[in-house]
């Protein structure tokens, strides 16, 4: 599970992007005693104490442009996930045939063999390997989660002591150039339609997801949505062991006509993996039947890695560690309820896909937040649970035309502009006892905040001011 790939022993390594995983690379380039030059073309692409940190570390730094000529030289070039393929100083590795590799591709080739297992998917990676890491350390190990998560795996191979296990979070971005991915399990949540404002095609965007697999062999452990035709398709050729989940009434695999490995029995309430009951669902503190399914998940893959961690005790803990178990901020967060209505964050849902997720589940009359900046998918695929659950739309940001265009007819919809206080304002005016508002955007952030992160806080910022 270590890469056998090496990093250069001489020349210059080009660091591109100077956000968290750019310069947590740098950090670890030096400590190995690489010679590094870092650019960002933002000018404020990294704060000033972080440019002196990495300077006082020896490597030279370049904000605000791309020294293209020095990038031709490299010896390799490591690059943050936010940039896309056809950002000059790639455009220039690629001519000049330098291999580029992303921030996690570097950690892998650094670290001492540590066991991981890696998440991908569209929709609910990050819980997934939330409650993957949680599960770990409910069985006695030193884990932890990196990766797109927030925490740069290059971070975790600058520790003194390396952890037990590893919970890694992969977006496609950062599969395209992690060639050395070889999980001791793999766990492919869902996949749709996303980030067509980058990929040309669907197709381009599955094949980076595809990626995890690249390494697979007879003994790889893949842990795989059977609801999911279009994962069960992309997998059925994948070398190693295919173990499936389902939320299915039936229990059954939809990819295989058999029993899955773990379901959610509806007439008894019990999750049931490995054919044994492990919790019931009410046990379970997370919202939604999506969650059921990123919890068969990260359970499968936990006690896929080890014959330890399918024992009565290791069952009992992870069924204790399930119940303590809270979903990450901005994932249908309930921020609170006040004068009768509940307002809940759901901030990561980013994509039509994830938004789809969030308003079937809800149970209350919804006040509807969706906007941002666009990302090519048609907001008519909501149509459906906006029939069912939504009351009323409020479109906001650079995508509001768009939404009112596209709902015009299944709902009210209100348009604004991005003064988002007005925007909560609004939803504050509309709802009524008993509703809920529910920022689910099926957008990026970037028109009008820094990241999701951004949105969701202030969201929950301004939803605090209906607190009596």
């Amino acid at each position: 599970m270590t890469s056998t790939r090496s990093i250069p022993a001489h020349g210059e390594i080009a660091v591109i992007g100077l956000g968290k995983s750019g310069v947590s690379a740098v950090k670890l380039l030096r400590k190995e005693g690489y010679q590094v030059y870092a650019s960002d073309a933002s000018p404020a692409g990294a704060s000033p104490e972080s440019v002196a940190g990495l300077k006082t570390l020896g490597a030279e730094v370049t904000l605000g442009g791309h020294d293209l000529d020095r990038i031709a030289k490299a010896a390799l070039v490591v690059v943050s996930p936010g940039i896309p393929p056809t950002a000059p100083p790639l455009q220039v590795a690629h001519d000049h045939q330098i291999e580029v590799i992303s921030e996690i591709e570097l950690a892998l080739r650094c670290m001492r063999q540590v066991p991981y297992i890696a998440v991908t998917g569209t929709n609910g990676k990050t819980t997934t390997t939330a409650l993957i890491g949680h599960l770990l350390r409910a069985l006695g190990y030193d884990a932890v989660e990196a990766g797109n998560i927030g925490v740069p795996l290059t971070e975790v191979a600058l520790r003194d002591v390396p952890p037990d296990w590893i919970a890694l979070e992969m977006s496609s971005f950062q599969l395209h150039d992690t060639p050395s991915i070889d999980p001791a399990a793999g766990v492919l949540t869902n996949l749709s339609p996303d980030h067509l404002d980058r990929y040309t095609s669907v197709e381009q965007y599955y094949a980076d997801k595809a990626r995890l697999f690249a390494n697979a062999t007879g003994v790889s452990r893949w842990v795989l949505n059977a609801d999911d035709p279009i994962s069960v398709k992309m997998t059925e050729t994948v070398p190693g062991m295919r173990l499936y989940f389902t939320i299915a009434p039936t229990g059954n695999s939809a990819g295989r006509g058999t029993k899955a490995d773990a379901s959610y029995d509806r007439r008894s309430d019990a999750l049931i993996v490995f054919g044994a009951p492990l919790l019931n669902r009410h046990d379970l503190p997370l919202l939604g039947d999506h969650n059921v399914a990123n919890v068969l998940a990260a359970s499968l893959a936990v006690m896929s890695v080890s014959l330890a961690h399918g024992t009565v005790d290791a069952r009992a803990a992870i069924a204790a560690a399930l119940q303590s178990f809270r979903a990450p901020p901005h994932r249908l967060e309930l921020v609170g309820e006040w004068g009768g209505v509940q307002w809940i964050n759901d901030s990561k849902a980013t994509n039509v896909s994830s938004a789809y997720v969030a308003i079937d589940g809800m149970t209350r009359p919804t006040i509807l937040l969706l906007g941002g900046r666009h990302k090519g998918e048609p907001y008519t695929g909501l149509s459906d649970p906006i029939r069912t659950h939504v009351k009323r739309v409020i479109a906001y940001g650079e995508a509001g035309a768009q939404v009112e265009h596209d709902l015009r007819g299944i709902v009210p919809v209100d348009l604004l502009g991005d003064n988002f206080e007005t925007i909560m304002t609004h939803a504050r005016h509309l709802a009524e006892p008993g509703d809920a508002v529910l920022l689910s955007p099926a957008c990026s952030s970037y028109d009008m905040f820094k990241n999701y992160e951004d949105r969701g806080a202030r969201f929950r910022e301004l939803a605090h001011t209906s607190a009596p």
